[in-house]
């Protein structure tokens, strides 16, 4: 055997070894796409005509309770067409170059209050037991690397009352910043989550996307060496459909 093979023999045998031992990240970049409000409404159950949902009539409430259905549409990587919350981080991989790495789950449970045109109270749990991604080697180091074992929910709550404007009950998307204390990982910090929201029929629509550092949660992303740099904060992403209760 030829130097220049066995050179090469000895590479794929350490990245099959690698890939064994389970990796984090992609091993290629085919990331979902970004949470998107547009997305999300044009996801929500069709018309009996077809057509996709369209925004509700005008003056319609909005009042009331609303509570996180999971039980609307899908949740894949390939078509998340339901309520989930997860994470997306860059990193560079050897031999490859700039991925994006995604996990997701769709247990989450919660719900929201809206007197007048306020949010005047709003709690979200989420499993992070159940995070996974769509490269399943790399799922048991996502729940290492959050313990879940000692912290398995993330938590949201909000601080103060959000306005979303006369526009809303009109079903109108709007934009919100929402400020509250998030826990992940068993620490909390006060944050102000950016939100998009839609009235769509008979389903309220919101997602949002907030960039977090990992050290202020005390989180330490896992290493490997086919990994050549990892972000030091990755986004914290949702898309929720909320039912009225």
């Amino acid at each position: 055997m030829s130097r220049r093979l066995k050179v090469v023999v000895l590479v794929a045998l350490v990245l099959v070894a690698l890939g064994g031992g389970g990796l984090w990240w992609y091993l290629d970049d085919d990331a979902p796409d970004e949470v998107s409000l547009e997305d999300a409404v044009g996801q929500v159950d069709v018309s009996e005509d077809g057509g996709g949902a369209t925004p509700t009539t005008a003056g319609s409430a909005i009042e009331g309770t609303w509570d996180v259905d999971t039980e609307s549409g899908d949740f894949d990587f390939e078509s998340a067409t339901g309520t989930f919350v997860g994470f997306r981080v860059d990193e560079e991989l050897a031999g490859i170059g700039a991925a994006t790495a995604v996990g997701r789950t769709g247990d989450v449970t919660g719900s929201f209050t809206i007197e007048g045109t306020s949010v005047t109270a709003a709690e979200f749990e989420v499993d992070l037991t159940t995070i996974t991604t769509n490269e399943t080697r790399r799922d048991d180091r996502v729940q290492d690397a959050l313990e879940t074992d000692r912290f398995p929910t993330a938590r949201f709550t909000l601080a103060e009352p959000i306005d979303l404007g006369e526009a809303a009950a009109d079903g109108e998307p709007v934009q919100v910043a929402a400020p509250g204390e998030l826990t992940i990982h068993g620490v909390t910090r006060p944050v102000e989550f950016p939100l998009e929201a839609q009235l769509v029929d008979d389903t309220v629509v919101v997602v949002g996307s907030l960039d977090l550092t990992f050290a202020d949660y005390e989180v330490e992303a896992p290493t490997s060496p086919i990994v050549l740099g990892v972000e030091d904060h990755g986004i914290l992403e949702l898309q929720f459909l909320l039912a009225r209760a």
